[in-house]
């Protein structure tokens, strides 16, 4: 498997194991409540975040123990972030279009289950676009979350911090080399599948005019993954 603990998270250094435990406040989803085979991973903090950009709690995350397909984004944008629900904004729109489902199925537990690299609204960097993942975060959280559903079959890697995690040394140098040779780990032998996508934040409009391969090759081998692996 691309996220077993052979695999290290090359954005952060240290451990996991190592690793003091980062205090981030996180509002646990419905999902994650109902959930109890997900018990045993640690509650989240309630006191208050220190850092300007983490001032309210919202995982935009969505465990599940019966879904086949994992959508493993970035992190919350701003408005994920105040209201709780992943992909809660334009950005999921196209998302949802890309993946031809409506926004009833997708945010069914039983198809998908949504898990972000970040749990939390990193805040702007000085051109208005969103910071990457908090580093803290996805060692602390996310190798045991993985671990909790092991019924995966795809994992839909959105982004470049995404596909870092989950591909490791497959992932190509830059995001439009990985998601270009998608073929390698989406019909590889490993499981689960991995079919690398760039971000559908809107900004990214312009990458998608100049890579018109995207929609031509790899949308419609998207849609059809996501009916052959129960999404649909």
């Amino acid at each position: 498997m691309f996220f077993n603990r052979a695999v290290s998270f090359t954005l952060v250094s240290g451990s996991f194991r190592h690793r003091k435990a980062f205090d981030e406040p996180l509002r646990r989803s419905n999902a994650f409540r109902r959930n109890r085979r997900l018990s045993h991973l640690p509650r989240p903090s309630r006191r208050r975040a220190t850092t300007p950009s983490a001032t309210r709690a919202a995982s935009g995350r969505d465990f599940s123990s019966r879904a086949r397909i994992l959508i493993a984004g970035q992190a919350p944008g701003l408005r994920v972030h105040k209201t709780g629900i992943p992909f809660n904004d334009r950005s999921g729109d196209r998302l949802r279009d890309w993946m031809g489902v409506e926004r009833g199925a997708f945010y069914d537990p039983a198809r998908f289950a949504i898990l972000p690299v970040g749990f939390c609204f990193p805040g702007y960097d000085a051109r208005g676009s969103d910071l990457p993942p908090r580093p803290e975060c996805a060692p602390q959280w996310r190798e045991r979350a993985m671990a909790s559903m092991p019924q995966i079959e795809l994992v839909l890697a959105i982004g470049m911090y995404a596909q870092k995690w989950h591909m490791g040394a497959a992932s190509r140098k830059t995001l439009t080399q990985t998601v270009h040779n998608w073929r390698e780990g989406y019909f590889s032998n490993h499981a689960p599948r991995i079919l690398p996508l760039p971000h559908p934040s809107w900004r990214n409009t312009g990458w998608l005019k100049k890579n018109p391969w995207f929609e031509q090759e790899v949308l419609p081998e998207l849609k059809v993954a996501i009916r052959l692996y129960g999404g649909g």
